[in-house]
C-alpha cells in the first residue's frame, strides 16, 4: 500500500488538482488541514481523501507528525509527502518511488538542484535556499543538495526510525539528521518545482522561515554533541575568565587600581562558562539515558 500525505493550509485553489493527480499513483491520500479558514478540508473530503483537522494552525512539523501517525495505522509499504499548493507535480511520483521499489534507498528526496530538475523559482528564493542548503550541509555533514524539499518518499522502516519533534519548517532538516544517525540510505531524484502562476506559496516571511530552519538544525546538532558545542565554549570562557581575573589581581597589586570593566568581563565570562558546562553535562547525561532506554526497548521488541 502506498499512501500520500499532504499538509495543507488555505489551499482551496490548488488542493483539488493535487489530490486528483496524486490519486493516480497511490492507494490512499491523507490530508491534514492545518487550521485553514477556507474550504481546503471540505474539498479534500469530497474528493475521497482522509482529512485530519487542526482547530488552529500548528505548523508544518506538527502537521507531518499527525499525517505520519495516521498513515502508520494502515501499515503502508511507502509513504509520500508533497505540498498542497501546486509547487510539486504529482506526475513526478513514479520517479520518486523508483529507488524505493528497487530497494536502493530508504528515503528519497525530490531535488531542485541535481541534473534533470526544473524550477522557475524567483531569484530571491533561489538565493535564500542556496544559503540554507549550504549551511545545512556544513552543519549536519550531509551531501543532500536540496535539504528543504518537502516532496519525499519513505519506506515504512524509515518512517518508524524518524521520531521527529520539530513543529515548524525545520522538520525537513530534522528528518535528514535523524536518517543519517539511523544509517538510512538517502537518494535524491530530479523533480519539477513550479512557482509562477500559483497563489502565494510561502505562508511565512522568508527570513522567519530561514531562521526557524537554522534554529532547528543548531538545536539538533547541539543536543547530539553537547560536550563539543556547549562544553568546549564553556571551558574556553572559564579559561578567559581565569586569565583576565589573574591580570586584574596583578594590576591591582601593582597600581592599586581596580578595573571595573575587566571585573565585569570576568564575572560575565565565568557565569556564561559555568552555565554552558552545566548544560553540556546535563544534555550528555540525558542523551546517555535516552539511548539506554531505546536500546532496552529495542531488545525487548
Amino acid at each position: 500500500m502506498i499512501i500520500a500525505c499532504i499538509p495543507a493550509y488555505n489551499e482551496e485553489r490548488t488542493i483539488a488538482r493535487v489530490i486528483i493527480e496524486t490519486q493516480k499513483y497511490v492507494d490512499k491520500v491523507i490530508v491534514c488541514d492545518d487550521g485553514s479558514t477556507d474550504l481546503t478540508g471540505e474539498i479534500a473530503e469530497r474528493l475521497g481523501a482522509e482529512v485530519i483537522r487542526h482547530e488552529e494552525r500548528m505548523g508544518k512539523g506538527a502537521t507531518l507528525i499527525d499525517l505520519f501517525t495516521a498513515a502508520k495505522k494502515y501499515d503502508p509499504y511507502i509513504v509520500i509527502t508533497l505540498d498542497a499548493d501546486g509547487q510539486h507535480d504529482p506526475n513526478d511520483i513514479p520517479r520518486i518511488l523508483e529507488p524505493l521499489k528497487k530497494g536502493d534507498a530508504d528515503l528519497v528526496i525530490g531535488s531542485r538542484y541535481i541534473r534533470g530538475a526544473k524550477t522557475d523559482a524567483p531569484l530571491y528564493r533561489r538565493f535564500g535556499l542556496k544559503i540554507i542548503n549550504f549551511l545545512s550541509r556544513r552543519v549536519i555533514k550531509s551531501n543532500v543538495k536540496d535539504t528543504q524539499s518537502g516532496f519525499r518518499a519513505f519506506t515504512i522502516k524509515a518512517l518508524k526510525e524518524l521520531h521527529t519533534e520539530s513543529d515548524g519548517f525545520g522538520i525537513e532538516s530534522e528528518q535528514i539528521i535523524l536518517a543519517l544517525k539511523s544509517g538510512l540510505r538517502i537518494r535524491e531524484v530530479p523533480i519539477t518545482i513550479k512557482y509562477k502562476g500559483l497563489p502565494k506559496t510561502s505562508k511565512k516571511h522568508f527570513l522567519l522561515h530561514g531562521g526557524e530552519i537554522i534554529t532547528t538544525i543548531l538545536k539538533l546538532v547541539v543536543e547530539e554533541r553537547p560536550l563539543l558545542y556547549l562544553g568546549l565554549p564553556g571551558i574556553i570562557l572559564m579559561l578567559l575568565a581565569i586569565m583576565l581575573g589573574t591580570y586584574l589581581l596583578l594590576l591591582f597589586n601593582a597600581t592599586r587600581y581596580f578595573s571595573l570593566p575587566i571585573a565585569i568581563i570576568v564575572l560575565g565570562a565565568s557565569l556564561a562558562g559555568i552555565t554552558l558546562m552545566i548544560a553540556a553535562l546535563t544534555l550528555y547525561a540525558l542523551n546517555r539515558i535516552v539511548k539506554r532506554i531505546r536500546s532496552e526497548t529495542n531488545d525487548k521488541n
